[in-house]
């Protein structure tokens, strides 16, 4: 097996919390910080902290405003984290199917 594809992985999106983070925002235009946070059942710091690496990465933006007078923090994938997210995601399919036909 070549290792290769392994040592390819994304840190940034590979990481146990932001993977989901990323496949969440992958799947929708923009979410709230609520709706990742219920959705994913994590902790406002844990996903503050996480949100925070990937938008220093430039994978994800984040805006804040208001609704009816209430902060509303919403997410969402930046072009280069489209093209990050289908990198991995195309990359793990290469691992896939180098597994299968060892």
């Amino acid at each position: 097996m070549n290792p290769e594809p392994f040592l390819q992985l994304d840190r940034v999106i590979h990481e146990k919390g932001r993977l989901p983070i990323m496949s969440l925002l992958a799947a929708n235009t923009e979410l709230s910080f609520t709706e990742i946070r219920d959705t994913l059942k994590m902790t406002d710091g844990n996903l503050s902290m996480h949100l925070k690496t990937l938008q220093e990465a430039g994978y994800v933006a984040v805006t804040k405003s208001y609704q009816n007078r209430r902060p509303l923090t919403t997410c969402s994938l930046t072009a280069a984290g489209r093209r990050a997210f289908a990198s991995y995601i195309d990359l793990l399919e290469q691992i896939v199917r180098q597994t299968k036909t060892t």
